[in-house]
């Protein structure tokens, strides 16, 4: 009778493995090195740390797809998706997808691709490399609401799919989830609580498995396992659990080939795979049903070379992936073992550091140690390759891809040379990464793991594509304050403006019907002044352009220029929105995340209107020091605006200062978010600027309602705007900051003495009067139907307007002075109305 691979462990920790009687044939035991967590649950069906018969591990993954696609229906099984998780269980959900049908895959990576945008991330808690991220070239491969298929090699506490899925359903919302996994070693506690949340997001989620059990673990197990590798470490003399010396107690040793002269390169030999041009590797980017015709197609001629480079009397052939790299090894180790006569496995490298035993009763027998050669995002350290050493294979064919091929791979102690300690034959098989066309050029730096951005209908009124918000939501948080406390409080430095909210002005319905009369009126000049800044942009700052807006007048603007994008040039833009606070600056860790996804030379900042000029200038110097002390370099801060009266930009749709139409409202016109939030008590160093998501108002909402409007125009007015774009990028744009100039004269004829209180142009003039305490309005002498909102919320409020000839904006707000609650308007009236 073969004793069972977790024998070991049971008897020392008293670990049980308690279920179906499949589990002790797909799984073993062994040792983490892991501080979270004692025991491994070792597949032996995986093909990851244990060699196994490639038919077998790629049959478990197909027939799992296929009781996914019973469950599912052949028309709902149509409109799914399947998400497999780095880096054990790559291989195993694109062989679920392969089973399901015509199902895209995609699977998560711990490493960072610059350029490519990241859809999501999440944590795995108890792993030892926690850190996810989603990176499908297609943005929205995620955003459908068919079902989303998760996949993983065990289901054992759920906290890892409830990670994601809570992740994922807040950019995404579905209806259905299929969580599929090998074994369900879940408590039953465990299990209520994934039954709890699928009631809480209001959605159906089903489990599909090979088997199912529990794992029974005493009291203290986490310390004895800890204590049990320090003992068998100690006495090996090994700090690595790799030495030749059996622990106390133990039956058997850790085994390692031990370190000498380096085997003769000439047993390498490489094998040219031919690998189709522009085929994905895997599914780190996406690999869709097209994807998977092409490698099926190429799969018998990559395996006959593989199999014309074996030496005629290799009778036992490994297949060693690499890492994340699963799939395609699998693949070409199935197709091997169906041609040849060899008895061929398969199994993979790893970033796992576990013990090893060299003993029937444990799962992990010997272990070969040697650096990362990929150049991780998180720094050099040690790989492994388990089972490989001392098991009889007379050759190993060693699958990487092309970012893995590096002087550390051939290098003495590298992998190969490791390899070749422990069989006479070392075949090289390298497989091309797959980067996506928008991520070829883009310079290498760390990604973040900063939270991914918010998207609709989770949080704002807009599309998910349309906008991703690199902003934390601050909704369930009572922020709204009187507006005269607010003003009282700002003005006699008590608080900054923005760490409170204003309450949300609610339009009348006269109101109202001016907004409505303003966007028929003005829809066609708003989208020839769209047309002009977006072609100025991509003539002039960069032919593919990462857009991002300053929450949250230029939101509205920047997706309007995406949809310029899309609809002159057919282009799919990202957007994105980011806080900036006049004397705090930018949300630094909005640029790092940027920085980390994004070229900062692709960057363009996007902003509704500029009055006197201060947020230009803030911008410039944020991003100054934000580049000083990340090293960072390549934000250009030079704002690209839908109107610059103030003459403080080149890059801008008009000069003119006239009603744009989103200025007339706040959130209702803005995806129902709320101004940002910069407060210490809720944003922390390492958090995003935050902001509300008023969900309540949806009946108000005429966010969609507005961008539909303008961008209904675009065709009629595209060849003119084209005109113009090309008649401004010859002609001389230098800013004048004549708007800053005439701010500072009326600061101080009025007794003002304070610029912040002063704000010209239409737009800032109309905040004054639904965000703050107005005194006056000043508006240009024979000014027309531009200022009838402006006029309208005068009245309301009882402030006076007062009509200025020679005025160089339309009309210019002035904020209350040294306001306090008991002060009255200029004409004596009280300005608390």
């Amino acid at each position: 009778m073969n004793t069972w691979s977790g024998t070991w462990v049971a008897e020392r920790l008293g670990v049980e493995l308690a279920g179906d009687e499949r589990l002790r044939g797909m799984l073993g035991l062994a040792l983490r090195r892991n501080p979270k967590r004692a025991h491994l649950l070792v597949s032996n069906v995986l093909g990851k740390h244990v060699p196994q018969t490639p038919s077998v591990v790629y049959g478990h993954g197909v027939e799992l797809g296929r009781r996914v696609r019973q469950l599912l229906g052949d028309a709902a099984a149509g409109r799914a998706v399947v998400l497999g998780y780095a880096e054990t269980a790559t291989g195993l959900g694109h062989s679920v997808a392969d089973g399901l049908g015509a199902a895209p895959y995609l699977h998560s990576t711990r490493r960072p691709v610059p350029g490519v945008a990241t859809a999501g991330g999440f944590e795995e808690s108890h792993s030892h490399a926690t850190s996810h991220l989603l990176l499908p070239e297609d943005p929205s491969l995620l955003a459908g609401d068919g079902p989303l298929v998760l996949v993983d090699d065990e289901f054992s506490t759920g906290n890892t799919v409830l990670n994601t899925v809570r992740d994922l359903h807040a950019r995404y919302p579905r209806q259905q989830y299929v969580v599929v996994a090998l074994v369900d070693m879940r408590s039953p506690a465990d299990a209520g609580r994934l039954e709890q949340f699928a009631r809480e997001i209001g959605a159906r989620i089903d489990l599909v498995t090979t088997a199912s059990g529990t794992v029974r673990l005493p009291a203290g197990v986490l310390e004895k396992g800890q204590a049990l590798v320090a003992e068998f470490e100690a006495a090996t003399g090994d700090p690595q659990g790799a030495g030749r010396t059996a622990g106390p107690g133990a039956r058997g040793t850790a085994r390692q080939a031990p370190t000498g002269p380096q085997p003769p390169t000439d047993r390498i030999t490489r094998v040219d795979l031919r690998w189709p041009a522009n085929l994905p590797d895997g599914g780190r980017h996406g690999f869709t049903p097209n994807h998977r015709t092409r490698l099926e197609a190429a799969l018998p001629a990559m395996a006959d070379r593989i199999a014309a480079a074996l030496p005629a009397t290799a009778r036992r052939v490994l297949v060693l992936g690499f890492e994340e790299l699963m799939y395609a090894p699998l693949r070409l180790a199935a197709e091997l073992e169906r041609t040849t006569p060899a008895d061929v496995r398969f199994s993979t490298t790893t970033r796992s550091p576990v013990l090893a035993v060299d003993d029937p009763g444990y799962a992990i027998r010997t272990r070969l140690a040697f650096p990362a050669h990929d150049d991780p995002a998180d720094g050099p350290g040690e790989r492994y390759a388990y089972n490989v050493a001392a098991a009889g294979f007379d050759a190993v064919v060693a699958v990487v891809d092309s970012a893995a091929d590096t002087p550390a791979l051939h290098a003495p102690g590298g992998l190969l040379a490791r390899l070749a300690e422990h069989t006479l034959h070392v075949l090289l098989a390298v497989v091309p990464s797959y980067v996506p066309p928008v991520a070829q050029d883009a310079p290498e730096r760390p990604a973040t793991m900063l939270p991914e951005p918010l998207r609709g209908p989770a949080f704002s009124s807009y599309a998910p594509e349309e906008v991703g918000w690199l902003l934390q939501d601050l909704s369930d948080v009572t922020l709204e304050a009187p507006t005269e406390e607010r003003e009282e409080a700002i003005q006699s430095g008590g608080a900054h403006y923005a760490e409170s909210l204003p309450v949300e002005y609610q339009p009348s319905e006269q109101y109202q019907r001016l907004f409505q009369n303003a966007l028929d009126a003005s829809a066609a000049r708003l989208a020839h002044a769209v047309g002009v800044v977006t072609e100025t942009v991509l003539a002039e700052r960069s032919p593919r352009p990462v857009l991002v807006s300053l929450a949250r007048a230029g939101t509205p603007v920047g997706i309007l220029m995406r949809r310029w994008a899309q609809h002159r040039h057919g282009l799919d833009l990202p957007h994105y929105a980011v806080s900036i606070v006049r004397g705090r600056g930018i949300d630094a860790n909005a640029l790092r995340w940027l920085a980390g996804h994004h070229d900062p030379r692709d960057v363009v900042f996007v902003d509704g209107w500029t009055g006197k000029g201060a947020i230009t200038r803030e911008l410039a110097q944020a991003v100054e020091a934000f580049e000083k002390a990340e090293g960072v370099t390549g934000f250009d801060p030079e704002i690209a605006v839908l109107a610059d009266p103030g003459s403080c930009v080149r890059t801008y749709g008009t000069r003119e200062d006239y009603l744009i139409p989103s200025a007339c409202l706040n959130s209702t016109v803005s995806g129902l978010i709320s101004r940002t939030v910069l407060r210490a008590d809720l944003v922390g160093p390492d958090d995003y600027h935050g902001a509300k998501y008023y969900r309540e108002l949806a009946g108000a909402d005429l966010s969609v309602a507005f961008l539909d409007a303008v961008s209904a125009r675009f065709e009629e007015v595209t060849e003119a705007a084209c005109a113009e774009a090309k008649d401004l990028l010859a002609a001389d744009r230098t800013p004048t900051w004549e708007g800053w100039a005439a701010v500072e004269r009326i600061s101080e004829e009025y007794g003002i003495h304070d610029v912040n209180l002063v704000k010209p142009g239409v737009g800032e003039t109309t905040r004054v009067l639904l965000r703050r305490v107005p005194w006056k309005v000043l508006a240009r002498a024979g000014a027309g139907a531009d200022l009838d909102h402006v006029r309208l919320l005068a009245e309301q409020r009882g402030v006076p307007v007062e009509e200025v000839p020679g005025l160089p904006y339309t009309c210019v707000g002035l904020i209350h002075p040294r306001y306090t609650r008991g002060a009255t308007g200029a004409d004596g009236t009280a300005v608390t109305r």
